[in-house]
C-alpha cells in the first residue's frame, strides 16, 4: 500500500533513499575485497585477517544502513498471508499498531542497550582480538546505533504516513 506522504516523510524518505543508493556501492567494494582475499589465499597462499574482518565490517555496514532503505521502499520481508487480503484501511491499522506496539519499542530497546556497548568499546579503545586484526572496534559497533537510529527515523516517517491515511491530517 502506498500511504500518502507528509512533509516529514518526504524529507526523511528522500535522505534515506539517497543514503541507500550510496550504500549499495558498498556491495561492490565488498565483492572486490572477497575476490582479493580469495586470490591472495588460494593463488598466493597468503591469507590476511584484515581482509576477512573488513568483509564482515562492510557486510554489517551495508546491512545496518540498508534496513532503513528497505523500510522506506517497503522492500522488506513481510508475511502477507492475512494482510494482503485485508482492505486498505484495515491494512493501515495493522501497519499502525505494528509500528507503534512492536517496531518502535524494539528499536528503542536495541538503541538503549547498544549505547553502553559502543561506549565501552570506545572508552577502552577496543581492537580485534585476532593478530593483525583491525583497530577501532568501536567504529564498527557504532553502526548499530547509526543503523537502528536511521531505522527509527524511517519508522517514524512511515508512521506519519499511516497516520495521515487513517486520520486525514498531517502528523
Amino acid at each position: 500500500m502506498d500511504w500518502p506522504h507528509t512533509a516529514f516523510s518526504r524529507r526523511v524518505d528522500h535522505r534515506l533513499t539517497q543514503l541507500g543508493q550510496w550504500v549499495s556501492w558498498l556491495w561492490l567494494l565488498l565483492l572486490a575485497v572477497i575476490v582479493l582475499n580469495v586470490v591472495m589465499r588460494y593463488i598466493f597462499g597468503e591469507g590476511r585477517i584484515e581482509f576477512e574482518e573488513i568483509q564482515w565490517h562492510l557486510y554489517a555496514i551495508g546491512f545496518l544502513l540498508g534496513l532503513s532503505y528497505a523500510n522506506v521502499k517497503d522492500a522488506h520481508v513481510r508475511v502477507d498471508v492475512v494482510r494482503a487480503r485485508l482492505k486498505p484501511r484495515h491494512q493501515a491499522w495493522v501497519e499502525f499498531y505494528g509500528i507503534l506496539l512492536l517496531l518502535l519499542p524494539f528499536l528503542t530497546l536495541v538503541i538503549f542497550y547498544s549505547l553502553p556497548f559502543v561506549h565501552y568499546s570506545f572508552v577502552n579503545s577496543e581492537v580485534s582480538e585476532a593478530p593483525g586484526g583491525l583497530p577501532y572496534r568501536w567504529a564498527i559497533k557504532s553502526f548499530l546505533l547509526i543503523g537502528f537510529g536511521l531505522m527509527l527515523l524511517s519508522s517514524l516517517a512511515r508512521l506519519s504516513r499511516v497516520w495521515t491515511f487513517l486520520f486525514g491530517e498531517d502528523a
